[in-house]
């Protein structure tokens, strides 16, 4: 009995995708829901799963080639699947020690916990996966991390020989390109930009650290803070978290956060949804959960769907200064930058201050200088007195 392996519907907004690697060859058997086949769209990667178990009889659509949502991947033939082994009564004692062999053997040979894709690619590519770093903190390693450590062989070996070396952009590249390209042909898109003395941020950090950490299982970062300064400046100038559609302005009564991430193929842009109703914890805990799933491939269209404002840490990287470009639709991005000190002046006397230069690009359709200034001060006071912020008043 033969089946059709479909591309599922994967969102709203999306209508193709593509084939990005098979993960079984025809004639290989596979048990219900095993991952078959890696899909990319222009915002995630997925696993197409198997609905039974059985074996791919045919593959409709190779790697590299875009498919409809709902097109046909593959053929999959059910009668040839494998066949659960009947329980005996009695096992023999030369049995038991066989198959404690084989599992003896099987986590010798895989020293580092992986995902099933991975493993796929790196027996593919004669990869030994204790060669591969995990970008995951608990060490497990999944496709992009193999794909990254092929990538960083493949440009070794690269230089060595060839001056140059030919790559086609991948989906979620293109759409980038694209989206960045869009926002700086429609928007009129200005900068302003503002420093804010993180002194008193820092300063609770470091004496809160500790009992937050115990509390909530993670660290006190600074973009909780920056979040919560950012719904409390919007909730003041509505423009900068509304959007035009056509010849209408859509105000926006919810505040769901982007929080742009760099991933190995990309920057991507997952949503905290209703940041106004969540606190520090809960915000630093969304957070990291949004960034593992982003390097580990896993987000999903939920995750990325909606948005009314953006928030980007270029100061991860070491970035002193920078113009972020906005997030169509959304009307505005707050640029944050590396922390400084820096000789200021306060009360008339010259100190030395943890300083950050901080950068809110805005569609200047909507958002007018006055307000775009204003919100960027009250970002800024809110953080050099985050009193109000600690405090929710």
């Amino acid at each position: 009995m033969s089946t059709e392996l479909i591309v599922p519907t994967l969102g709203e907004s999306i209508t193709e995708a593509t084939v990005s690697k098979w993960l079984k060859n025809i004639g290989d058997n596979f048990e219900a829901d095993e991952p078959l086949v890696e899909i990319e769209t222009d915002k995630i990667t997925v696993e197409v799963p198997a609905p039974h178990a059985g074996s791919l009889k045919e593959i409709k659509v190779s790697e590299g080639t875009d498919v409809e949502i709902g097109g046909i991947l593959g053929i999959l033939d059910e009668s040839k699947g494998k066949k659960p082994t009947p329980k005996k009564t009695e096992t023999k004692q030369e049995e038991v020690k066989e198959e404690v062999k084989e599992v003896k053997l099987e986590i010798e040979s895989s020293p580092k916990k992986s995902s099933p894709s991975a493993r796929k690619i790196a027996e593919e590519n004669n990869i030994k996966l204790e060669d591969v770093t995990s970008s995951r903190s608990d060490g497990r390693i999944n496709k992009e991390d193999v794909v990254s450590h092929l990538s960083s062989s493949n440009k070794t070996s690269t230089n060595k020989g060839e001056r140059e070396e030919v790559i086609k952009m991948s989906k979620i590249r293109q759409t980038i390109s694209k989206r960045l390209k869009e926002a700086q042909n429609t928007a009129a898109i200005l900068t302003t930009f503002n420093e804010i003395d993180m002194s008193k941020v820092m300063e609770i950090r470091k004496s809160k650290n500790q009992e937050f950490q115990s509390r909530y299982e993670v660290k006190l970062g600074f973009m909780s803070f920056f979040v919560k300064a950012v719904v409390k400046s919007l909730q003041e100038y509505p423009a900068v978290n509304a959007e035009i559609k056509d010849e209408n302005i859509i105000y926006k009564n919810h505040f769901d956060i982007g929080i742009a991430v760099g991933t190995e193929k990309g920057l991507v842009v997952p949503i905290l949804k209703n940041a106004d109703q969540l606190s520090f914890g809960e915000i630093e805990t969304k957070i990291i959960d949004l960034s593992t799933k982003a390097k580990d491939g896993t987000l999903t269209m939920d995750d990325l769907t909606g948005g009314t404002f953006t928030i980007s840490n270029g100061g991860v990287y070491g970035s002193m200064l920078s113009t972020p470009i906005i997030n169509r639709p959304q009307s505005g991005i707050l640029g944050m930058h590396n922390i400084q000190k820096r000789a200021v002046v306060v009360n008339d006397e010259i100190v030395i201050r943890p300083m950050m230069y901080v950068a809110l690009s805005y569609d200047h359709r909507i958002i007018d200088g006055k307000e775009s200034v204003g919100f960027l001060v009250k970002v800024k006071e809110l953080l050099e007195d985050p009193s109000e912020l600690v405090l929710g008043i």
